[in-house]
C-alpha cells in the first residue's frame, strides 16, 4: 500500500493541533436550561465533532440512538420531552465510551440512578481523564511518527507501519480495559446484555414519545 508521507505528516500535525486545543465541556459549561431532542443532537454533535461520521453518513449522535439508550435504561429518561445537564453528561460519556465498548458494557461503567451531585463528580472526572489521556496519546503518536514528522532520522516507519502500531496499541488498551471490567465483576466475554446490543444496532426507529 502506497502512502504519501508529506500528506500524512500534514494531517498528523493538524490533528495534533486540534486535539491539543480540544476539551470536552465541564459540568459548569453544559447548558443550564433543559433542551429538546433536536437541540441535544446539535449540541452533542458539536461537542463530539472529532468523531468520524458513521458509514451511513450520520453523525455519532442520533435521535434513534438516544431513544434506545433511554429504552435500555442506560441513561435517565427525559422529563416532558426535555433533557437536562444530567442527560447531556450521560450522553457525552456514553457516545465517547461507545467508540471502544459494546453498549452493554458502557452501562456497567456509567451507573444509573445517580444523584445530580454524583453525576457531576463522575462527569468532571471523566472530562479530566479524557484530557490527560488525550495529551499522553498525542505524545506517543509523535514518538511513533518521528520519521514521518521529520524529528527523527528517516527509516521504515511509513504510514503503513504507523497504522499497524496504532492499531496494536488500541488492541492492548481494549484488552486491558476488558481485564479491568472482569475484575469489577463484569464478564466481558459472555456479557449479560448482548441481546440489548442487537436492539441498539437495529436502530428500529424513533419513539415519538421521546422526541420533540
Amino acid at each position: 500500500m502506497n502512502f504519501d508521507s508529506d500528506l500524512i505528516a500534514h494531517k498528523l500535525r493538524r490533528w495534533e493541533k486540534y486535539l491539543r486545543e480540544f476539551t470536552l465541556p465541564t459540568w459548569d459549561e453544559l447548558p443550564k436550561l433543559d433542551l429538546y431532542m433536536d437541540q441535544v443532537i446539535a449540541l452533542l454533535n458539536d461537542y463530539l465533532d472529532f468523531f468520524p461520521m458513521l458509514e451511513n453518513g450520520e453523525r455519532v449522535v442520533t435521535a434513534t440512538a438516544i431513544n434506545n439508550y433511554v429504552r435500555l435504561k442506560i441513561m435517565p429518561a427525559p422529563i416532558k420531552k426535555k433533557y437536562s445537564r444530567i442527560h447531556i453528561a450521560y450522553l457525552i460519556m456514553i457516545c465517547s465510551l461507545k467508540q471502544v465498548f459494546a453498549i452493554s458494557y458502557v452501562q456497567k461503567i456509567i451507573p444509573m440512578k445517580l444523584t445530580e451531585r454524583e453525576v457531576k463528580t463522575l462527569y468532571n472526572d471523566y472530562v479530566r481523564k479524557h484530557r490527560e489521556v488525550g495529551l499522553y496519546f498525542i505524545e506517543q503518536v509523535r514518538h511513533a511518527a518521528g520519521p514521518i514528522l521529520g524529528h527523527e532520522p528517516a527509516g521504515q516507519n511509513d504510514g503503513s507501519n504507523l497504522t499497524i502500531m496504532v492499531a496494536v496499541a488500541a488492541e492492548f488498551a481494549v484488552l486491558l480495559a476488558q481485564k479491568l471490567l472482569n475484575l469489577q465483576g463484569v464478564d466481558y466475554e459472555s456479557g449479560v446484555s448482548l441481546e440489548r446490543d442487537a436492539l441498539v444496532s437495529e436502530e428500529d426507529g424513533e419513539d415519538p414519545a421521546d422526541t420533540k
